[in-house]
């Protein structure tokens, strides 16, 4: 028992699932018994377990009290050493099982009548469930069974002053308070089991009896995913402590209370943000954002020695593979929006650049910035006015961006980021389903469209292989050159057999003015298909994968390592799609020579030369919609990192994080970068990559939640890799 009852399992190789023990009531009628007829030794002073075990002998009631045969026997029984349940892996075990195909063979790790040390053996220092127990604990020992030279039972329960090492008597090596000893004539042995069952599970937690019914004994409830306190009710109030027959079957009204519990706490996590200082107006110019920089400061050296740990090199790897897909996702996304004025070598350097200086002197580095779906819908529709209207793109946005800027810094003058405190919950969820939303369009609409280009052969019949053909004519061609000294021979002539000239390709035959004959010229390879395998086959194995980390096969480190490898499968395999989307990477990105995607721009962006001087006014308008846009996207973010959930210690900063952001698109906009703002999903999975949980936790518990590892290397590190990755363009082929 640690909380939760454990058995063997059969074939005794193993530990079962912990459960709720079951109990029936006749048990504790019998344990009650015990308890009233046996010896009872309370605040026991004894340094070893031969004194115990003494004084236990000699404590008898006159009635009950032993021969002194039986007394010797007695105890030279208790001090035998115990059998313990191994607690080896299961790559031990096999490796056993090689080794020695007998299992009868095998050696254990003490003699079968060996007399108890007095102090713990290595294999108890070793022992697993050592890491599964909460500093402080001390140990209880339960032993019962039968024995042929008794009459009458014999029991006893010990209480000591404090707790003392039994040397090798406990499995794990912890100090004992605690034993309860039941050994009688054989007539009861199962009577004898169900009574320790009762005595260890009152050691162990508070106890819940089964109303008289027709039970399975066999049935194992699982541990309910939070307990309520029976002691004091949501509110703080007392309770009435139920009688313990009466307590019990509410199992199932446990587990509504419990989804009760969850939906008062979720109550509680709308208001979250009423209280928080950093949301609180000073009333003065840039007083939040004063606030912000004192309140960070004192952590800025911490938050790269934090980062010291190999939990944060998985992160990086981790959130690394998500920003580059994303960026390449947002590239091609991108490129097709605008026609290459912004693609994947801009949405690499921006991402590179605007994310490590928002890394470097944010409130909240744990923020990933990238692209983000309401801003792509807005590139889209601002290249479509400037075409419509004969204006250029790249200059008219210079002006929006300016003035974004310009409004983002007035917001953070005026303190308006407390305005996040009236976020609610259904605001946050809203607007996370408008950005799906546009994720789950752009790709599908990406996806419809690949029928038009690469439309699918549905005539195509296998029997008829030998009829199919394309060849190059090129006849027109060479009778209109009757006249010139080489005309060029058509190889469909019937007078002309087939020449090497047949073997032209498309993009030759149709430059020299011929043109495409046969039943195959327009067969297109099956990419629309191959396409759609990918895109469902990845969604299908990740979505197994992922259910995989809560199933019950191998064990929880396998498991997790295999969840793992699940994200890090849909990562690159998104890429494999990107690339049969037609997004052609490879081209996009030049490692020799940092030259636009479109050859008609520059990187820098001029504010006046190629549209009227009335844009820079007009600029005004779409700027204040994108600057409700862009305020919109950090804060609610913001938000949802921030929440007091994640136990975070150093301290948030929406006035810092909106003032970067604006100063970010400063730069970005004369650059010609795409525009950043913080990105809610990347940034979860970044801080759910650091999350610290405890070592110590009850079998069937979840760890205990500590936190969130607060840094700022991780971000950085991984918006660096993401500048160097410009140059991998042969790896990323």
């Amino acid at each position: 028992w640690i909380k939760f009852e454990e058995k063997v399992e059969d074939g005794g190789e193993r530990w079962s699932a912990p459960h709720v023990p079951v109990l029936p009531l006749h048990s504790l009628f019998q344990l009650r018994t015990c308890l009233e007829k046996g010896t009872m030794l309370l605040d026991l002073d004894a340094p070893c377990f031969k004194e115990i075990i003494d004084k236990a002998l000699s404590g008898q009631p006159e009635e009950a009290e032993l021969q002194p045969e039986l007394r010797e026997r007695l105890a030279a029984l208790l001090l035998c050493q115990p059998r313990h349940q191994p607690t080896k892996s299961r790559l031990q075990h096999l490796t056993e099982l090689g080794l020695s195909p007998c299992q009868g063979n095998s050696k254990r790790w003490f003699e079968p009548r060996a007399q108890l040390s007095k102090t713990p053996l290595k294999e108890q220092l070793r022992n697993q469930f050592k890491k599964k127990v909460p500093p402080g604990a001390e140990a209880a020992h339960v032993a019962v069974g039968e024995v042929e030279f008794l009459e009458k039972p014999f029991t006893a329960f010990i209480r000591l002053r404090r707790g003392v090492s039994l040397g090798s008597l406990a499995e794990v090596a912890l100090p004992s308070r605690f034993l309860f000893i039941l050994l009688g004539p054989r007539a009861k042995v199962k009577a004898y089991h169900e009574v320790g069952r009762a005595m260890a599970t009152l050691l162990a937690d508070e106890l819940t009896v089964l109303p008289p019914g027709k039970w399975d004994p066999s049935a194992r409830i699982p541990p309910p995913s939070c307990l309520l306190s029976p002691h004091r009710s949501l509110h703080g109030h007392e309770t009435t402590q139920e009688p313990a027959f009466a307590r019990p079957l509410s199992l199932a009204r446990q587990s509504r209370g419990n989804g009760d519990m969850a939906a008062a706490g979720e109550r509680a996590s709308l208001g979250h943000l009423h209280s928080r200082e950093e949301l609180e107006r000073t009333g003065r110019l840039f007083g939040g954002l004063l606030q912000d920089i004192r309140r960070k400061a004192p952590w800025y050296g911490s938050d790269f020695y934090d980062a010291l740990h190999p939990q944060c090199l998985s992160a990086v790897l981790y959130i690394y593979l998500a920003t580059v897909t994303n960026a390449i996702t947002f590239g091609g996304m991108l490129g097709d929006a605008t026609a290459n004025m912004q693609g994947v070598l801009e949405s690499f350097l921006g991402t590179a650049f605007a994310g490590s200086i928002f890394c470097l002197f944010s409130g909240q580095p744990l923020t990933i910035l990238s692209s983000t779906g309401p801003v792509l819908v807005f590139e889209r529709l601002l290249f479509s006015f400037s075409q419509d209207h004969r204006l250029d793109y790249l200059e008219f946005r210079l002006w929006i961006g300016l003035w974004v800027a310009f409004f983002g810094v007035v917001l953070v003058a005026t303190e308006a980021s407390h305005l996040v405190r009236y976020f609610t919950r259904f605001t946050e969820e809203g607007f996370c389903a408008l950005i799906s939303l546009i994720f789950i369009y752009d790709s599908l609409k990406k996806m419809l469209s690949l029928a038009d280009t690469f439309p699918i052969n549905w005539q195509y019949r296998l029997g008829n292989a030998t009829s199919y053909s394309c060849i190059c004519n090129l006849s027109s061609l060479s009778h209109s050159s009757a006249g010139n000294d080489t005309p060029f021979p058509s190889p469909l002539a019937p007078w002309q057999p087939l020449t090497a000239p047949a073997a032209l390709s498309k993009s030759q035959c149709l430059g020299r003015g011929g043109h495409l004959v046969g039943t195959s010229c327009q067969y297109v390879p099956d990419v629309t298909l191959i396409s759609f395998l990918l895109f469902g086959g990845t969604l299908l194995s990740c979505t197994v994968l992922k259910h995989f980390r809560s199933s019950r096969y191998f064990t929880a480190g396998v498991r997790k390592l295999v969840s793992d490898f699940a994200i890090i499968l849909a990562i690159l395999a998104s890429c494999t799609v990107d690339a049969a989307l037609g997004l052609e990477t490879p081209k996009l990105l030049v490692p020799n020579e940092l030259k636009p995607t479109n050859p008609a721009r520059g990187w820098i962006v001029f504010p006046f030369g190629a549209n009227p001087w009335w844009v820079c006014l007009v600029s005004v308008v779409p700027a204040i919609l994108v600057t409700i846009l862009i305020f919109m996207d950090q804060q609610i973010t913001a938000v949802i990192l921030n929440r007091r959930e994640y136990k975070l210690q150093k301290g948030a900063g929406f006035h810092l994080d909106l003032l970067c952001v604006s100063l970010l698109m400063v730069v970005t906009s004369i650059t010609g970068l795409p525009w950043y703002v913080s990105a809610t999903v990347i940034s979860l999975a970044h801080m759910e990559s650091l999350r610290k949980e405890s070592e110590t936790s009850v079998p069937g518990e979840h760890p205990e939640f500590l936190g969130i590892r607060e840094q700022r290397l991780t971000g950085l590190a991984v918006f660096i890799l993401t500048g160097v990755s410009v140059f991998m363009a042969p790896v990323l082929r």
